[in-house]
């Protein structure tokens, strides 16, 4: 499979079930994730609408089968905080290695940048000692896409009867200036 016969597109709630598929093995063989219990497809279905309302929600695919998906999300509520986002991806395990993952970053720093977005944040888990749940992988994919170490908090994340640390990683998408044009939702930018 090459990168030329991947297509990347807006999620629908139609796909979730095969993206929960995805996710899952994340949640319940590694601490790549902190959620402990597998959502439900509805669960799924209400994030992804969620998240579609004012944020991109991409799903890769080959041949109509979905390989992986990213999303943004808000960085926090407050509205001084618009132009930042919390970015999160993932690729089905069996994937990896393909450059499905900077296919769908790439798509998904594009369409945030036309909705004016700066700052792409990324909340990573990671291990003082990388071990069969948590390797720095994450780090490395980050590092490569541009994205520079921010912070760490140590032993914040409490999994498979272990404690990991949590990292940020920050990449700047766009000019700040003093008179910040405010963003655009998802939809209507992707409806131009």
């Amino acid at each position: 499979m090459t990168n030329s016969m991947i297509n990347i597109r807006v999620a629908t709630a139609q796909d979730a079930g095969e993206l929960l598929r995805i996710y899952a093995p994340y949640v319940e063989t590694t601490a790549i994730t902190f959620e402990y219990e597998v959502p439900s497809v509805k669960e799924f279905e209400d994030r992804i609408q969620n998240t579609l309302k004012k944020y991109p929600y991409l799903v890769a695919e080959s041949n109509g089968e979905i390989l992986g998906y990213a999303y943004a999300g808000a960085f926090k509520s407050r509205q001084a905080y618009d132009w930042a986002v919390e970015t999160s991806i993932y690729v089905k395990m069996n994937r990896k290695g393909m450059r499905i993952g900077s296919k769908l970053y790439d798509a998904l720093e594009t369409s945030l940048k036309k909705q004016g977005i700066l700052n792409l944040n990324a909340c990573i888990a990671y291990p003082e000692v990388e071990d069969e749940y948590l390797t720095r992988g994450s780090i490395s994919f980050h590092e490569k896409l541009g994205y520079d170490f921010i912070g760490r908090f140590h032993k914040c994340g409490y999994k498979f009867n272990r404690w990991y640390d949590m990292v940020w990683m920050e990449k700047h998408i766009g000019v700040h200036s003093e008179q910040q044009e405010p963003i655009k939702l998802f939809k209507d930018i992707y409806m131009e």
